[in-house]
């Protein structure tokens, strides 16, 4: 093994991760979908660089959404904007579960899933100058001051993402925590390699293409605010 690989491996197996692995339960309707739906959906961990047009069968636009959560968002992003590729990241398997059902539901065939560590996905297995756009909507805000460090929005991080992306694609982050929204701004409007698209220091209004979710609307009936960001790369 090399210098160079030995050192990143060293840095992967020391990193504070930025998420806590929950054992959800996993209901039997959401094991069904994966069984029927990860065959020809899933992408397996460690498989190597991925060949995006081999992976999708064809050359698109693709889009990589980190944390999805129960997949409700992705799926719609995939079902309003056909032409587009989609992979979405998470660790949790319930929510893995949840969007493979969402995918046969919607017959959505632009969409696939990996089951692990988004860092280590970027850091391993999507090829730089690939993505037009990555999502990152309502992280894990480890609001306690102690946890701050563990917030996946790092300099490190974003500039890791830059190499990812294409010149002119997107990082679009959103928050209902506005202490992690002015953390976000703060590392992304000293990060080198983007410039924000609502101008110095602005928050974006959330774009249509960002379904708003039921959670996200329960929050705006109680007064709660949500801050969504959008940079790109230089």
């Amino acid at each position: 093994m090399s210098e160079q690989a030995n050192s990143t491996d060293n840095t992967l197996r020391h990193r504070i991760k930025s998420f806590v692995l929950r054992q959800g339960r996993m209901s039997k309707g959401q094991q069904a979908a994966i069984d029927r739906v990860w065959p020809q959906y899933g992408l397996e961990a460690d498989a190597g660089l991925l060949d995006l047009a081999q992976v999708f069968g064809r050359d698109a636009p693709t889009y990589v959404e980190i944390g999805f959560g129960m997949g409700s968002s992705l799926a719609q992003m995939a079902q309003d904007n056909p032409q587009n590729n989609y992979i979405g990241i998470e660790v949790h398997r319930p929510g893995v579960g949840a969007l493979c059902k969402l995918i046969e539901e919607k017959n959505l065939t632009n969409i696939r899933i990996f089951n692990h560590d988004a860092v280590e996905i970027l850091e391993k297995q999507i090829p730089q100058n690939s993505l037009s756009g990555v999502y990152l909507f309502f992280p894990d805000p480890w609001h306690k001051a102690r946890h701050k460090k563990r917030r996946i929005v790092q300099p490190e991080f974003v500039a890791k993402l830059a190499e990812h992306l294409v010149p002119g694609g997107e990082f679009h982050m959103a928050t209902d925590w506005e202490d992690y929204s002015e953390h976000m701004m703060e590392v992304m409007s000293a990060a080198p390699d983007y410039t924000n698209a609502a101008g110095v220091g602005q928050f974006t209004p959330r774009p249509d293409y960002r379904p708003l979710t039921k959670f996200e609307q329960r929050g705006h009936r109680l007064g709660h605010g949500v801050w969504d960001l959008i940079f790109t790369k230089l």
